[in-house]
């Protein structure tokens, strides 16, 4: 017999709720920093006994795990699918910006952990995945970079290191200001970021 919308509702529960623990929790690692927070502290936020927060997760470093795992297997679907569609250099480039904008929207609180603790936990086994994720990245947006020099959609002079590094650091500080919910989208966002980055800002003539 197939389950009833009521039996539905009691097991959509447990999950529902511990998307919303993670969520919280990402707020307060974002806010205070990973070994500052405490699972009390989580557990203040979330409006629970710390012991209740056990019944979900054994450690915080459970839920840290869960929180970044999660945004970056978001993260490299998209991607992965931008990399896929046979593009051309600026394309690709574009949709990258703006497929990280859309992670940002979607998980702020992540990327802001990322950027201040993925240095300090790759060195740790359980997160050992970081790594692999940044060289990933890397050798994503450095051979969009060298083909677009190579197909000349870039200029010859362009030093694609640098340029990488100056693209990556603009793009995901972002999420050190960013409100999901405020007066730009952000594939607005992104549009304006791309002027920037591939025209410029003085007034052509």
């Amino acid at each position: 017999m197939p389950p009833t919308k009521k039996q539905h509702q009691v097991t959509a529960a447990p999950a529902d709720r511990r998307k919303q623990l993670l969520d919280t929790a990402a707020e307060v690692f974002a806010a205070q920093g990973y070994n500052a927070t405490t699972v009390r502290r989580i557990a203040d936020a979330a409006g629970m006994l710390a012991g209740s927060l056990y019944y979900h997760f054994d450690s915080k470093e459970s839920m840290l795990d869960e929180i970044l795992s999660s945004f970056l297997t978001e993260l490299w679907e998209g991607y992965d699918a931008v990399l896929a569609a046979g593009l051309g250099p600026r394309e690709t480039i574009e949709a990258l910006v703006t497929e990280s904008f859309r992670e940002i929207d979607r998980h702020r609180a992540a990327v802001a952990i990322y950027q201040k603790e993925s240095r300090h936990l790759a060195t740790q086994p359980r997160f050992g995945y970081l790594t692999d994720s940044q060289q990933k990245f890397e050798k994503a947006w450095l051979g969009t970079l060298e083909r677009g020099v190579a197909e000349r959609a870039f200029r010859a002079d362009l030093d694609v290191r640098l340029t990488y590094r100056f693209v990556r650091d603009t793009v995901w500080v972002a999420a050190s200001w960013y409100r999901p919910g405020g007066q730009h989208s952000p594939e607005e966002i992104a549009r304006q970021y791309l002027s920037m980055v591939l025209d410029g800002i003085a007034v052509r003539t």
